[in-house]
């Protein structure tokens, strides 16, 4: 299959600059093929700037970051009309959303209305100025960050756009071993600011990215495979650990997601395992906890297996 060579020369490629970050890689190349969105949660220090740069040079995609703070207007990220004295007329000066691959930092450190600014771009794929209605790049994959652990000045993002996020990716501390190799690798001269001195080849194109996607839309799903999915998604709203279970936009991510790691996988059809793999990335960001189950120590992802245990997997 392309999608499963493709893959295999990226991840070849981008082991140069990434180390021990196997699985919050495969996530991104996942949502990419699947033309979902992904945030990206982890304490700063644990390379989630740079997988995107190496992402999108790899896919030879454009790259634009946007840091979010408190003072971001929704007009910094869109962009706005300017009025030109010279000519007497308004021009579009672009936001940096006009991009193929968007990290906005600490997403949740915007207000509100700026945060929203972006729910029409990931859903719709195109952002409306001044009545004008603009179509966005393709591919466009937004990667949001935020920090786990500071939660002051920040404004925690509504159920609404968590629920256009594909994916919520953990990125975690690396163990010593691999701590070691990464400053190895600086002790050699290895410079995260400047990826253009490393040469990386430049596997990918957009056009290859639209030839994966239309492999993946062929790869097959069998009804016990999509009765599955629902069945997870039944179980996470009747779940008594949770508050708010899985809306129909996760059951379809989990879908179309599964579809991808599939024929990542060098597979023309859906197995439960691929459903099970990514039901958690899926779930962590939509699911509510009850305050008992909070108390009780459960998290997202340990309420998630719970209802995965009780869901009967197809034969």
């Amino acid at each position: 299959m392309l999608t499963h060579d493709t893959i295999g020369r990226i991840r070849t490629e981008a082991a140069r600059i990434i180390v021990g970050q196997e699985e919050p890689l495969t996530l991104l190349l996942i949502a990419l093929l699947s033309g979902g969105h992904v945030l990206i949660e982890g304490v700063p220090g644990t390379a989630k700037t740079l997988m995107a740069k190496t992402l999108a040079t790899l896919a030879q995609l454009e790259f634009k970051r946007v840091q979010f703070t408190p003072d971001l207007m929704p007009s910094d990220v869109v962009g706005t009309q300017v009025f030109e004295l010279g000519t007497g007329n308004f021009r579009l000066r672009q936001g940096p959303i006009f991009t193929n691959v968007l990290l906005g930092d600490e997403i949740n450190r915007a207000p509100a209305k700026t945060q929203s600014a972006l729910l029409e771009a990931m859903e719709e794929r195109q952002v409306t100025i001044e009545g004008q209605r603009l179509a966005l790049p393709e591919p466009f994959f937004v990667l949001a960050t935020q920090n786990p652990i500071e939660y002051e000045g920040t404004y925690p993002l509504p159920e609404a756009q968590l629920d256009r996020f594909l994916f919520k990716v953990l990125v975690e501390y690396a163990p010593q071993e691999v701590e070691i190799e990464v400053l190895r690798r600086y002790h050699r001269g290895f410079d995260a600011h400047h990826l253009e001195r490393i040469e990386l080849q430049r596997l990918v194109t957009p056009e290859v990215i639209a030839e994966c996607r239309a492999e993946i839309a062929q790869v097959e799903v069998d009804e016990g495979i999509l009765k599955y999915i629902t069945d997870i998604a039944q179980a996470s709203r009747k779940s008594l650990d949770l508050l708010l279970g899985g809306s129909p936009r996760a059951s379809i991510g989990l879908l179309l997601a599964a579809k991808t790691w599939a024929a990542m996988q060098d597979r023309a059809f859906v197995v439960p395992d691929d459903v099970k793999y990514l039901a958690r990335p899926v779930y962590r960001h939509r699911i509510i906890l009850r305050p008992e189950a909070e108390i009780e120590g459960l998290t997202a992802d340990t309420a998630m297996a719970r209802v995965l245990a009780k869901v009967e997997v197809p034969r």
